[in-house]
């Protein structure tokens, strides 16, 4: 038995698809003859054979003729099927020995059908008005799992809210790219242009604000805002925090290593004690595998072992909390509830605008600096970038479950890393990850690479309909047993540089931190870790900035987290998408996966910590791509499924940059030494030159991956 055909059917209602099968689609060819979840076609002497059985045919009008063959009585069988799994239907065709005549017609006459019956559905968010309604009663209609379980949760409906609120931000971005709300205004423009409506405008009473207190930053954002805000505090600067949120509530949870979270001990701001009471979780080893049943034998790979990848658990709102209070113990100050509106940039000063959501009072006050570091939803960075403020995206979705998983389903000193139980689902490669965490609880995330598409731009509500549904394929449990603490959610950026200056990070007066400047890794896609790995170098370049009053954005542009090791890594990340409006082999990506992470598997441990880490250096990445190659040539056919040739075209200029980079760094690893040798000479009487050596020293070591302590002076 052979198969000769495999679909993804872009629907949860198996049924529907079953039922048109069998009673709809005409073949054209053979006697068709009706099973539970399909059917088959029969030719001339297997359909005799079942005629004296009898068994109702259900398309006696045609048959398989060939008039060009003396045979016309081959036996053979095509069989059609259909089954469910990640809320999709996936389609199957086998053949029973020899090819019939006309199963190429007959192939061709499927897809079409398929395709045309039953086409891709990008749902649009629902309009809901929650002065009239719950967001539990206004969500049932459409996600009446997603409702039923957070109903469950203890801010439920918080959360809920706060779900609908991320996914339509997100969505009004992607939609009007060309023209982002304006929410930064330079002193000259601020007043001859249409302005956002503030509070007061809107009939909102003001109170009083910081009165005539400038600092030195401001920070919006205080998730990864407030970790850089107190390292910034304890350096002796005025620093404000501005947080949407009531402070210290996250949407997601934090795994890193310990080699990582090293930074926060050397930088001062946590002790090692400390850090140890931060850490709810370390676990012995994570794996790294994804589906291959379907996968030609090329493309199965073995599961990889990360041991030191992602194996320390956070306690994240405790470590909020404890940087919170680290800042206001240095003189920093938090106002949380409060929502961002516009920044107001002058000559001497940028003047930030908000509301106290809980009061409805317009809140005002000015800095030297304002630090964005409102992730994914950053109007700011939106309108910085205006046109292509991001490449992609991964909505991710998931909970931390405290109870309730049955004795045997998961080993807590073990964690998923990366794993999928499936193929492309709706035009989605579904990955999971599970980290244990404190005492019995359990993170477990759901999330998939995505381009950003107006049509399409990756909804957070319909993948949670898919989490809740579907978590039992992928780990036993009983979703009814669950004891859900609390979801966790957002949208990951990712952009896809050429090179270290084409993306803004900062106008005047304001830079961009973490997934507002997205230029982490495409493969792990997250904010935190690229910051915490780059912690050292923002640091140190922003207090130079700072003391000089190096403020304009010539010179903040320079301060940022780019690596040029992690950048010649999009096209691994192009590899997880599946390109709008395409209709991929369903199979095609685990099995890249698979052919790369089988490789990796091969490798010393190391080898792979570093590639997952953003680590890996110009010879292991040349040298990991050839062995892929070899392995499976078919990779690089594969590829060009997923790209354009303009795609080819910017990595090619990305990799000759990585390349250059490589070759500087070699050639020039003496550089930073002698930068620092020379500082006590040269930053008091050139602080611009010394901003600007200092940046270059750091892309040799840290924007190749070879992060490490740096001395501050």
């Amino acid at each position: 038995m052979q198969e000769i055909l495999y679909l993804e059917v872009p629907t949860p209602d198996t049924a529907a698809v079953c039922t048109w099968l069998q009673h709809e689609f005409d073949p054209e060819i053979g006697e068709k003859i009706i099973t539970p979840d399909g059917f088959r076609l029969l030719s001339n002497a297997t359909a005799a054979e079942f005629a004296k059985s009898g068994t109702q045919k259900t398309n006696p009008k045609s048959t398989f003729t060939d008039t060009n063959s003396e045979n016309h009585n081959w036996r053979t069988e095509l069989s059609t099927f259909v089954w469910s799994v990640q809320r999709t239907t996936y389609l199957k065709v086998f053949r029973l020995e020899d090819p019939p005549p006309g199963e190429k017609k007959f192939l061709e006459a499927l897809n079409r059908a398929v395709k045309n019956k039953f086409p891709d559905r990008y749902p649009e968010l629902p309009v809901i008005d929650l002065s009239k309604q719950s967001i539990f009663d206004a969500l049932a209609p459409y996600y009446p799992l997603t409702v039923k379980y957070f109903q469950k949760m203890p801010k439920g409906e918080y959360d809920l809210q706060r779900v609908y609120w991320w996914e339509q931000r997100w969505r009004e971005g992607t939609r009007n790219p060309q023209k982002p709300k304006q929410v930064v205004f330079l002193k000259e423009t601020a007043t001859g242009k249409p302005e956002a409506r503030s509070p007061r405008e809107e009939g909102i009473v003001s109170v009083s604000d910081a009165g005539d207190t400038v600092y030195d930053l401001i920070y919006i954002g205080g998730a990864l805002g407030v970790i850089h805000a107190a390292v910034m505090a304890r350096l002796g600067y005025r620093v404000l925090l501005v947080e949407r949120m009531p402070f210290g509530r996250m949407n997601r949870e934090w795994n890193i290593s310990r080699d990582e979270i090293q930074s926060l001990i050397d930088l001062g701001l946590f002790t090692a004690a400390e850090i140890e009471t931060l850490i709810a979780r370390e676990y012995k080893d994570g794996y790294n595998k994804f589906f291959d049943a379907n996968n030609p034998p090329i493309a199965k790979g073995a599961v990889l072992h990360t041991p030191k990848v992602l194996n320390i658990a956070l306690d994240s709102e405790k470590l909020l909390y404890l940087a919170g209070a680290k800042l206001t113990e240095a003189g920093g100050e938090i106002w949380d509830e409060t929502e961002f509106f516009r920044a107001d940039i002058e000559a001497e000063k940028v003047v930030f605008h908000g509301c106290h959501l809980p009061t409805k009072a317009d809140r005002t006050v000015s800095g030297r600096l304002l630090v964005d570091a409102m992730g994914s939803a950053s109007p700011i960075a939106w309108q910085l970038n205006e046109g292509r403020a991001f490449d992609s995206v991964c909505p991710t979705v998931g909970a931390v479950i405290d109870g309730g998983v049955e004795p045997g389903t998961w080993d807590s000193d073990y964690g998923d890393v990366l794993h999928s139980h499936g193929d492309i689902s709706r035009g989605r490669q579904l990955i999971w990850e599970l980290f244990p965490g404190a005492g019995g609880e359990l993170t477990v995330y759901l999330f998939h690479y995505h381009q950003v598409n107006p049509e399409n731009p990756g909804s957070l509500l319909e993948l949670y309909e898919d989490f809740f549904a579907i978590l039992p394929e992928y780990r036993r449990c009983d979703v009814d047993k669950l004891v859900w603490k609390k979801p966790t959610f957002g949208y990951i950026p990712g952009y896809f540089s050429i090179n270290s200056s084409d993306r803004a990070v900062a106008v005047d007066r304001l830079i961009a931190i973490g997934d507002a400047a997205s230029l982490q890794s495409p493969l792990v896609f997250t904010g935190f870790g690229s910051l915490i790995r780059n912690l050292f170098r923002l640091t140190d370049l922003l207090d130079t900035a700072l003391k000089h009053n190096l403020l304009s954005a010539n010179h903040l542009n320079q301060i940022r987290a780019y690596q040029s090791n992690v950048s010649v890594t999009w096209l691994f990340s192009k590899g997880m998408m599946v390109p709008a409006g395409s209709s991929l082999p369903p199979q095609r990506i685990n099995s890249m996966l698979n052919t790369f992470f089988g490789i990796l598997a091969g490798q010393e441990l190391a080898v792979a910590e570093t590639f997952i880490k953003d680590r890996t250096d110009w010879l292991t990445f040349n040298r990991l791509a050839v062995e892929a190659a070899g392995k499976n040539p078919s990779l690089l056919l594969w590829i060009l499924d997923f790209v354009t040739l303009g795609d080819i075209g910017r990595w090619l200029r990305s990799y000759l940059t990585f390349t250059l980079l490589a070759l500087a760094s070699w050639l020039f690893g003496w550089l930073p030494s002698f930068a620092r040798k020379i500082q006590p000479w040269l930053e008091p009487r050139y602080p611009a030159v010394w901003l600007w050596l200092l940046a270059t020293s750091y892309a040799l070591t840290y924007g190749m991956g070879k992060g490490r302590k740096i001395v501050l002076s």
